[in-house]
């Protein structure tokens, strides 16, 4: 059974992607799950494939459901279709569009083709990631949690905060008041 290894690349910065293998007997729902799952997003919303060639033109749409919208030519549907029934190149390339009023655009491209599987995955598996990426719905962190646990045991008090000073080497005003009598 083949193993296919697509690389996905967030469309605002291709340093952002993910590699995912999946079986050619696998559905294009499948990948999407995938796709979703190694981007940290949920899949509340609509979404598409569509088969592309090197210049990333859209092609042949491959859809979750008939979305209300005009069609050239009905779309196939994610759950019904397989990975391998639509590759035609041996560097094929779809487009995924998700969540149509935020335009997620996400290209997908096959870089490997595996006679066979790995008995240690469970697939479709992300095996690769690189970048931190988007976030869904806010802004994401790039600082590990290790180091956020470090920074909240260290951290100043917050009355040590107050106009970003802490009480050490400021007198009190009596302190203050004994050192001016003193001098006179």
């Amino acid at each position: 059974m083949a193993v296919l290894k697509f690389r996905v690349f967030w469309e605002e910065d291709d340093s952002v992607y993910r590699d995912i293998t999946i079986k050619h007997t696998q559905t294009f729902h499948d990948l999407f799950l995938s796709i979703l799952k190694s981007y940290e997003f949920d899949d509340k919303h609509k979404a598409t494939f569509f088969r592309s060639n090197d210049s990333w033109q859209q092609g042949r749409e491959i859809s979750r459901e008939k979305y209300d919208k005009k069609y050239k030519v009905d779309p196939l549907i994610m759950e019904a279709t397989t990975i391998g029934s639509e590759i035609k190149d041996p560097n094929q390339k779809f487009i995924f569009h998700y969540d149509f009023n935020k335009n997620w655009h996400f290209m997908v491209e096959l870089i490997q083709v595996d006679k066979s599987e790995n008995s240690r995955l469970e697939y479709p598996a992300c095996i690769k990631k690189e970048g931190i990426g988007p976030s869904q719905y806010g802004t994401k962190t790039n600082v590990d949690p290790r180091l956020a646990e470090m920074e909240d045991k260290y951290d100043l008090k917050p009355e040590a905060l107050q106009d970003g000073f802490s009480e050490e080497g400021v007198e009190s005003e009596s302190e203050e008041q004994e050192d001016a009598g003193d001098e006179f």
